[in-house]
């Protein structure tokens, strides 16, 4: 059976391309009915994500030019617009580019963690649509076994390689407990709503936000359950918070040392964590002079995200080798499973021609035929069944060129020792 899978990406796909085959929870079920039915795939499986779409497809090897003109008439495109963009991986490379996904090496950001989830979620979404058999369950169990061991193996998920996470991780350092601290985020907009995010993941329940606009301070706030208020009433509420972080295109300075030195001495000196990722910045530098007060740029962000992107780089070698022994592992598997196939059909088929040679002589025995006339022509006639195909096919092999299949049978049947034994029989006599 073929493994392929073909999809496009981040790489291979600008985002207005991805939107159009995206695959939606509405139209899964209609999407694995008409794969399945029109394509030549007996199993399959479906991942769709803001930065990716791939079919996984185990069947016919020439399924390819059929899925493709599926996909295209599925989101209503033109197969040419669609093969500008498409990648296609086979056999080993597939079982590769699927392992490689689950561990976030193909991620755009390195070593992500949401992927494997989202490569979860495709399987089971399979299987509960009847389209996922034994081989690609096999192929998915494997590929989540090697995922984990890159986790846990390497530091590869470890260290954050984005602004915002960088933040929130560096609050590790003054809070080992953020589910008690309050956080004031200033501004709202895309880098606060992931720092909101990260901060919620790190435990923090409690939110301020503060911005231009009430109802955009307001809508981001509640959306983690917090309070929304405008700049202007930040002062007011500066001693209650433990962490700020800023992030705005204000062209002047947002948070001043005055308003701060007020702040601590109502906190009674309760340290402060700041951000600051703006530039040009929201919080005066002078701020970092203030005692209790551990005030951190964008540039001292920077630095970290540059080490950690160092540090995932190395773990992604050692994830990546990873990931080489396990492609090695299953279709080490895979071969083992044919083997067993193939050597239960040879079973079966000496098993019949016993079968038909025992039946032959038993009727000679009950029409009084001598017993060693009987059982020798039964050893005999099962012997050139036995052998009679495949002497035609290694004659045929030979005749062909293909002298490895003689190599073959020598050591399928040890003749080099019965050659041997041959050789040393009159010594021993």
């Amino acid at each position: 059976m073929a493994l392929v899978t073909l999809g496009i990406n981040h790489r291979t796909a600008p985002v207005e391309l991805r939107e159009r085959v995206a695959f939606t929870p509405e139209r899964m079920a209609e999407a694995f009915a008409e794969l399945r039915a029109t394509s030549g795939a007996s199993e399959a499986a479906i991942l769709s994500t803001c930065n990716r779409t791939e079919l996984y497809l185990a069947g016919d090897d020439d399924c390819v030019p059929m899925v493709l003109r599926w996909l295209a008439g599925f989101h209503d495109m033109d197969v040419a617009e669609l093969e500008q963009a498409l990648y296609l991986h086979r056999d080993g490379d597939a079982v590769r580019h699927m392992m490689r996904v689950a561990a976030g090496l193909d991620s755009m950001v390195l070593g992500e963690p949401q992927i494997l989830g989202q490569l979860k979620d495709a399987y089971v979404l399979a299987r509960e649509h009847g389209a996922s058999g034994a081989f690609l369950s096999r192929l998915f169990e494997h590929t989540f076994s090697v995922a984990k061991r890159v986790r846990t193996q390497t530091a590869i998920g470890e260290n954050p390689v984005s602004v915002a996470y960088a933040a929130v991780s560096m609050a590790h350092h003054i809070f080992a407990d953020m589910s008690r601290n309050k956080a004031l985020l200033i501004g709202a907009g895309k880098t606060i709503e992931l720092v909101a995010r990260h901060l919620a993941d790190a435990g923090v329940k409690d939110f301020l936000v503060a911005n231009r606009t009430l109802e955009r301070a307001q809508a981001l706030a509640e959306s983690r359950g917090g309070k929304g208020i405008i700049l202007s009433d930040i002062p007011q509420h500066l001693a209650d918070v433990d962490i700020i972080i800023s992030s705005t295109a204000s062209p002047l300075p947002i948070l001043g040392k005055g308003a701060v030195e007020r702040a601590l001495k109502q906190r009674k000196h309760r340290p402060y964590f700041m951000v600051d990722i703006a530039v040009p910045r929201d919080i005066e530098p002078e701020v970092a002079s203030l005692a209790d007060v551990y005030l951190y740029t964008v540039d001292d962000l920077r630095q970290v995200i540059e080490e950690n992107i160092r540090s995932r780089e190395g773990a992604a070698r050692e994830a990546e080798n990873l990931v080489v022994a396990g492609v090695q592992d299953f279709l080490s598997q895979l071969r083992a499973l044919d083997a067993v196939s193939t050597l239960k059909q040879f079973r079966q088929r000496a098993e019949l021609l016993r079968d038909a040679e025992t039946e032959k002589a038993l009727r000679a025995l009950r029409n009084g035929a001598d017993p060693e006339t009987v059982l020798r022509g039964m050893a005999r006639g099962l012997t050139n069944k036995l052998l009679h195909e495949p002497s035609v096919q290694v004659r045929k092999a030979t005749t062909e060129g293909r002298t490895e299949v003689t190599e073959w049978l020598r050591e399928l049947h040890q003749l080099d020792a019965l050659d041997a034994d041959a050789t040393t029989t009159p010594e021993k006599l």
